[in-house]
């Protein structure tokens, strides 16, 4: 898994959380029941446990196949996973041989102890833990740790789910302080942009032959005309609003009447606000295909698509290749 974290370029509030699903328990609700599953003294591989776990937890289809947003790992399988790792690390379970585990002589005592519940609290105590632990404690010159359980819930958490939680808020809040940027420009550089973007996805091929701007008196409503393939074949025409006011259906309706006047069966409309219900549900039922982009979806696309922003940093997430261990046996 490779994260990207993009910044404002030059060419031109409030951070949303990233939400995991409230049924599937937290990887530490996972530990004392995972504990319990392999006191009974047999070698326990990771599918076996998650399978077990599911059980226990009384999971549907459905939650046991919910992933991660970046759609790599089912939630629920990480989560067992990271439960494991940590149980591993503080010495309450051991790995007699490659993909089991098994319960450890500390394990059986802490059990024995009846302990309400395990989190990452309850594993500090244990020294193997704490080394392990380690890296996230605050330096000594006093700066704040880096530790995704610095924050408030974050012991919820695994490692995994905090980075695309943090990642996910990064790219929330560049998306609101880009249509802000947007906002503030003028409206022909708002159709110019949406010109570009249109190209970035992929139609019409250059952006000099591409697209067109059109926005003079008379144009029946219609900002631009961008090629559908290379060959122009095909045109869409655009009709983009720099809006904060909802859209409503009154302005779709104009749009289509002038697509109308056109011969035009495909058309974009986009804004920097949103759409009313009813203007939605009108483009979905009229034969004219009108693609509606709200400022939501136009702050992602600009960027997926490298639309006013910049890479600022690249993060590689690596996991053991498991065949390449195989092939040594």
């Amino acid at each position: 898994m490779t994260i990207h974290i993009a910044t404002q370029k030059r060419y031109f509030k409030t951070p949303k959380l990233c939400r995991f699903s409230m049924a599937i328990p937290k990887f530490n609700e996972c530990m004392l029941p995972l504990l319990r599953l392999v006191a009974d003294g047999k070698e326990w591989s990771r599918r076996d446990a998650v399978e077990a776990l599911a059980k226990h937890f009384q999971l549907s289809a459905a939650e046991r196949k919910e992933l991660i947003p970046s759609g790599r790992q089912a939630i629920f399988d990480g989560r067992v996973h990271w439960a494991r790792t940590y149980l591993l690390k503080a010495g309450l379970l051991e790995a007699p041989r490659r993909g089991v585990v098994c319960i450890a002589p500390l394990g059986k005592q802490v059990l024995g102890e009846n302990p309400p519940f395990i989190d990452v609290k309850f594993l500090k105590q244990f020294p193997k833990f704490q080394e392990f632990h380690a890296y996230s404690a605050p330096s000594k010159n006093g700066e704040e740790s880096t530790s995704p359980e610095s924050s408030p819930g974050a012991t919820e958490q695994t490692p995994e789910e905090a980075l695309e939680a943090a990642y996910q808020n990064l790219r929330n809040t560049l998306a609101d302080n880009l249509l802000e940027r947007v906002l503030s420009c003028e409206p022909t550089f708002f159709e110019k942009l949406v010109i570009e973007l249109l190209v970035k996805m992929g139609y019409g091929g250059s952006r000099h032959d591409a697209g067109e701007r059109i926005g003079r008196s008379g144009d029946g409503g219609i900002d631009g005309i961008i090629k559908e393939d290379r060959l122009g074949l095909d045109v869409i025409y655009i009709q983009a609003k720099r809006w904060q006011s909802v859209v409503g259906r009154p302005e779709i309706q104009k749009f289509v009447g002038a697509l109308q006047g056109q011969r035009s069966k495909k058309g974009v409309f986009i804004t920097t606000s949103s759409y009313s219900e009813e203007a939605r549900h009108y483009a979905s039922q009229i034969d004219t295909k009108v693609v509606l982009i709200d400022g939501a979806l136009l702050a992602n696309l600009m960027i997926d698509f490298d639309i006013g922003v910049s890479l600022s940093s690249s993060y590689c997430v690596k996991r053991i290749d498991s065949d390449y261990f195989e092939e040594s046996l």
